[in-house]
């Protein structure tokens, strides 16, 4: 790319945030060189300045300045296609992943270690998976959320341009649950509940960073729910975690702010001179558990469990923790669910 464009907001991009259309549409593009393109004002929305957490609306033009990345992720003229054989691959993976499924969603059980979306260096990522449900008009099937790369569970789906919509809106008034589970190091006291702070990017660790309201130029806040569900003495803790609010590395960096981060945590662990007990792996221990929300259709709720991931079922063995004695339905007593 070397020259200046201008790119219309389309419906289904309506509500967006910029730094989100940004990553879809260039993946190869840093989030520091974002920031500092709007800082310097290269980018614009109608013509205005803009900020990365501003919300697009439908027919606005943004203003891209030469950015020296790779291909755009929606430019597939000069893209080499897939072969017949790893679309069959894509589309076989995605099938094994499904929890539940209709004409509008499909309700997918992410493994650890597969990335939501591309990035530098990635060739295999969920959303150019999905690429293998591409239908003949080009309709393909939408992410309306998303999950760091080494956590596990549920990831939502929309089939539709209209069920994007609609899913995009209940995750932006807050009109769903989720619910994670987590082993953390140490066991939280008290054993519920709620933690409130201010969250920005620190760009040189390439994690989140806990600062004073208006401590950062991106400084958002951020609030989780916790409640200590089982216990190993005083070494480790089955805790499940609930985000109020939807940030980046969220949950991983407050779990380390109240002192006990979460385990495999190789951002966020900051427990000096601590061991990990034998036999139970050194990857993240967090699993995105359940998720419920409003079905797009407007009839009923969806309410799916992911499973746990073999890591976690062996830690799970490991301390003589058992994930049937968790009742679901103590969580939302709702008789309108779409169940798994």
């Amino acid at each position: 790319m070397s020259a200046i464009e201008q790119k219309k907001v389309t419906a289904d991009e309506a509500g967006m945030r910029l730094d989100r259309w940004f990553k879809a549409h260039y993946p190869g593009l840093g989030f520091g060189r974002l920031q500092k393109l709007l800082r310097t004002g290269q980018v614009r929305v109608d013509g205005k300045r803009a900020e990365s957490n501003t919300r697009i609306a439908k027919g606005q033009i943004i203003r891209i300045p030469p950015l020296g990345v790779e291909l755009p992720a929606d430019d597939k003229k000069n893209a080499r296609p897939k072969s017949t054989k790893l679309i069959a691959d894509d589309k076989k993976a995605i099938e094994d992943m499904l929890l539940y499924e209709d004409n509008q969603v499909m309700v997918l059980n992410k493994p650890a270690g597969l990335a939501v979306q591309g990035g530098s260096g990635l060739k295999r990522h969920l959303d150019g998976m999905l690429d293998a449900f591409t239908d003949q008009k080009g309709n393909k099937p939408r992410l309306v959320h998303r999950l760091d790369r080494e956590t596990s569970g549920i990831i939502l789906v929309a089939r539709t341009r209209q069920a994007a919509q609609e899913l995009t809106k209940a995750f932006r008034h807050r009109n769903t649950r989720k619910v994670y589970w987590t082993i953390l190091a140490g066991v939280p006291k008290p054993h519920q509940g709620r933690i409130s702070t201010f969250l920005a990017r620190d760009e040189e660790e390439e994690r989140m960073q806990v600062v004073r309201q208006g401590g950062a130029d991106d400084a958002q806040h951020a609030v989780s729910l916790y409640s200590v569900f089982e216990k190993s003495g005083q070494k480790l803790s089955w805790v499940t975690m609930k985000p109020v609010t939807g940030r980046t590395h969220q949950l991983r960096a407050h779990a380390a702010h109240i002192g006990h981060p979460i385990i495999g945590d190789d951002k966020y662990f900051n427990i000096e001179n601590w061991e990990l007990p034998g036999g139970i792996q050194n990857r993240l221990h967090l699993l995105a558990r359940r998720i419920v929300i409003p079905h797009p259709s407007g009839h009923g709720k969806i309410d799916v469990s992911a499973p746990l991931p073999p890591h976690m079922q062996q830690t799970w063995n490991l301390l003589g923790f058992d994930a049937t004695d968790y009742d679901p339905e103590t969580d939302d007593p709702d008789e309108n669910f779409i169940k798994r």
